[in-house]
C-alpha cells in the first residue's frame, strides 16, 4: 500500500454521524501462527457500538444524511430476513427519530424457528420497525417503492434504500473507509499487500475501489469473496456501483475492469447457505482469536481467505488485512447449522 498524495474529499456530502471514530486494525498471532506464513489482521467494523454494530452503518450516515436533507420522515429498506442492513436501518431510523418499515422476503431457503424469528428478526421489532414479511419470490423493492408512494400520498416523505444500503451515496461510506485504512496502515507502518471483504450487494467492496482509486491507491488491493451471486454478475455489479461512487467522489474518475477482483469459491449453493468451509471459518476465529464472524458474509469470505492462506497464495511474510463487517446477531438465526 503506497502513500497516496491524493486527497478524498467527501466533505459536500451529507452525513449523519453513527460512528464513534474510526474503528481498530488488530493483528491475529494465534490464527497467523496456527495458519504459518502470513500476518493476518482485522478491521473491526463489527464494533461500532449502534444497533449491534455492523459495516452497514458506514453507508448509512450518508443515506441517512440525504434523508434527513429531503427532510424525510421515514425510512424504508428491503433485504431477506436476516437482513443486517435492515437491523442497522432500524437502529439507525431510531436513533434520528425516524419511522422505519422493513420489506424482508423469505429468499433464503431456511424455515426453522430459529432462522426465522432469532438473530436480527429479534431486533428489528425492538428498534420500532415495522416489518412486511414477503416469500421468497416478491419483489422487495417494487413493494417497497409502492409502499413509499402510499405513504406519501398520507402526507408522509418517506426516503427508500436499495438493498445493502448500496447506492453511490451508500458507497461513499466505504470510499471514506479507504481513506482510514490507508491512514492506519501508515500511523502503524504496516502496509498491506492484500484487503480481504466479502462481497453481497457490492456496497462495501465498490466504495473501497473507488476511494482506493481516488486516493491514487492501486484498487486491486482489494479482493472479495461474493456470498450473493455469481462472479461474473457480482463482478458487472460491483464495477457498474464503482464507477458510481466514483464519479460522486471526482466527475472525472474512472474504474476500469480490472480494478474488481472477485473470487466465487466460497459461494457454495447460494447466499445465506451454509457452508462446511464456513462452519470451519467460524469455528476457528472464535477458537483461536475469541472473535465472532457471522455465518452470511464474513464466514464465507474469511473461508477464502484461509484456503488462500493454505494454497500459498500470499507471499510469506505478507500483511494480509481482512473487514469483519459485522452480523453476529446471525449467528443466533444460525444456531442449527454450526
Amino acid at each position: 500500500m503506497n502513500n497516496a498524495t491524493h486527497r478524498l474529499d467527501l466533505s459536500s456530502h451529507p452525513r449523519y454521524d453513527l460512528l464513534e471514530g474510526p474503528t481498530p486494525i488488530q493483528p491475529l498471532p494465534r490464527l497467523s501462527a496456527h495458519l504459518g506464513g502470513v500476518n493476518l489482521f482485522v478491521k473491526r467494523d463489527d464494533l461500532n457500538g449502534l444497533g449491534g454494530g455492523g459495516n452497514k452503518l458506514r453507508k448509512l450516515e450518508f443515506l441517512l444524511g440525504e434523508a434527513l436533507a429531503a427532510s424525510a420522515d421515514t425510512l424504508i429498506t428491503v433485504g431477506a430476513r436476516q437482513s443486517n442492513h435492515a437491523r442497522l436501518t432500524a437502529a439507525a431510523a431510531a436513533r434520528a427519530g425516524l419511522q422505519c418499515e422493513l420489506v424482508l422476503t423469505r429468499a433464503v431457503p431456511r424455515f426453522d424457528a430459529d432462522y426465522l424469528e432469532n438473530g436480527n428478526i429479534v431486533l428489528d421489532d425492538l428498534f420500532g420497525a415495522h416489518v412486511h414479511d414477503l416469500p421468497g419470490s416478491a419483489n422487495a423493492l417494487e413493494f417497497a417503492n409502492a409502499r413509499a408512494e402510499a405513504l406519501r400520498a398520507q402526507g408522509r416523505d418517506v426516503y427508500v434504500c436499495p438493498l445493502g444500503g448500496s447506492s453511490p451515496v451508500g458507497c461513499l461510506g466505504y470510499a471514506a473507509c479507504a481513506a482510514e485504512i490507508l491512514a492506519q496502515s501508515q500511523a502503524l507502518n504496516t502496509p498491506f499487500a492484500r484487503i480481504v471483504v466479502p462481497n453481497g450487494s457490492g456496497g462495501m467492496h465498490a466504495g473501497l475501489v473507488a476511494g482506493f482509486a481516488a486516493l491514487g491507491v492501486d484498487p486491486q488491493l482489494v479482493q472479495a469473496f461474493t456470498v450473493y451471486s455469481k462472479a461474473d454478475h457480482a463482478r458487472a455489479n460491483t464495477l457498474d456501483k464503482a464507477n458510481a461512487t466514483a464519479r460522486a467522489i471526482d466527475a472525472a474518475l474512472t474504474i476500469e475492469a480490472p480494478a474488481v477482483v472477485i473470487d466465487e469459491s466460497q459461494l457454495g449453493d447460494g447466499y445465506g447457505i451454509p457452508t462446511d468451509s464456513m462452519r470451519e471459518a467460524v469455528r476457528l476465529m472464535a477458537s483461536k482469536e475469541g472473535l465472532l464472524l457471522d455465518p452470511v458474509y464474513s464466514g464465507k469470505a474469511f473461508a477464502g481467505l484461509i484456503a488462500d492462506v493454505r494454497a500459498g497464495r500470499h507471499a510469506p511474510g505478507d500483511n494480509v488485512l481482512f473487514v469483519m463487517s459485522g452480523g453476529t446477531p446471525g449467528l443466533f438465526a444460525y444456531r442449527s447449522a454450526l
